[in-house]
């Protein structure tokens, strides 16, 4: 019999149901393996209160996940400064309270560490500066709280440069070329997520090692937030590595799905080469319940997001930013047997699944 939880979320996501197989999968390789979700983290969507503590649920998930690195954002673009260090008093409040969970990452010996002890390694990242106006000094101040991956831009202009919904496509700003040196000098990972094409390929051509944590690939579906192939394989030149995502924009319209997630994957691993692609899923690690409260709640954040000028194409109130299939705290090893099945060594997927970030990120920390 089900129990209501099941049964809500069995009627709640009728509409995708035919598309949606049971995932009971067992992928014997990832046991063990090095897992990095290079965009994402622990987070309970059932829970109103984004300052509130981490809930049971969230943490036991996150032991159950398997993975071993999430870049944990932790400030964004819109924030203030006060906004910004509050979210890193957040987020080390939760780090000192679940020593037995989480690994606080600052450099590349820690992700062993967290590997070696099965819990989860946590690297601090911040999708936007906007908040440090020009002063270099406040990134410094970022850096000693742990701040370790630094995404220049969120979709709009920044003093460091075009995100990707600006039309001006302007590309990065003298400060930008300032910043990624500074950031660097300090072992800092230069993220080039949500940034226009032009600060894109300006910016990895500026840092020593670029990584874009989510994204997808433009040549399947040329939207704003995708990347071109020349990008793929310019950061891959650079030695870096590009996450793949698991939101809306991997089609043309429409909900996502699981065989979306592969197509983009098997794309960029032909444009950039097995090494240079990675999962940056853009998502908490618990599932998400799609009820009316839920469905409200996206509703309003969709709008709010449209209001602010932040939205990007394809963001609509009912195609929800996750994969029905991958809606599971085990997604990654969902993902891993479905690349297995589509004919994927065991080697190669778990480059894909974690070793090629972990690799990239380790010598980038130092």
């Amino acid at each position: 019999m089900l129990t209501r939880r099941q049964l809500v979320a069995a009627l709640a996501t009728a509409p995708i149901a035919a598309r949606v197989r049971a995932q009971t999968t067992n992928y014997p390789p990832y046991r063990g393996a090095i897992v990095v979700d290079a965009l994402g983290g622990p987070g309970d969507p059932d829970q109103a209160d984004p300052a509130a503590p981490l809930s049971a649920r969230a943490l036991a998930d996150a032991k159950a996940s398997g993975i071993t690195l999430c870049n944990q954002t932790v400030a964004v673009g819109g924030d203030s400064w006060d906004e910004a260090l509050r979210g890193f008093a957040f987020w080390q409040r939760e780090l000192d309270a679940h020593p037995d969970a989480f690994v606080k990452v600052t450099r590349g010996a820690h992700i062993a560490q967290a590997q070696g002890s099965g819990r989860m390694g946590l690297v601090f990242g911040v999708q936007g500066l906007s908040y440090i106006g020009e002063d270099l000094a406040r990134l410094d101040t970022l850096h000693d709280l742990g701040l370790r991956i630094a995404q220049l831009t969120y979709n709009v202009r920044a003093l460091t440069g075009d995100g990707c919904l600006e039309p001006g496509n302007a590309g990065i700003s003298r400060f930008g070329r300032r910043l990624i040196e500074h950031a660097e000098e300090r072992r800092m990972i230069i993220d080039l997520s949500h940034g226009g094409r032009r600060t894109i390929a300006e910016a990895v051509a500026a840092a020593k090692m670029p990584f874009i944590t989510h994204t997808g690939c433009a040549a399947l579906v040329d939207h704003p937030r995708n990347v071109p192939d020349e990008i793929l394989r310019a950061v891959a030149q650079k030695g870096g590595v590009v996450g793949i995502y698991f939101m809306p924009f991997l089609r043309p319209a429409g909900q996502q799905h699981l065989d979306d997630v592969v197509r983009h994957i098997e794309h960029a691993v032909n444009a950039a080469g097995e090494d240079h692609v990675g999962i940056g899923t853009d998502g908490v690690i618990s599932t998400v319940v799609v009820d009316d409260k839920y469905r409200k709640a996206f509703a309003e954040q969709v709008q709010r997001r449209r209001k602010l000028g932040i939205s990007a194409p394809g963001e609509v109130e009912d195609v929800y930013t996750f994969v029905p299939e991958l809606n599971d705290p085990r997604r990654l090893e969902t993902l891993g047997a479905a690349l297995a099945k589509r004919g994927f060594s065991d080697a190669r997927v778990l480059k894909i699944l974690g070793g090629n970030f972990a690799r990239g990120f380790a010598e980038a920390l130092g």
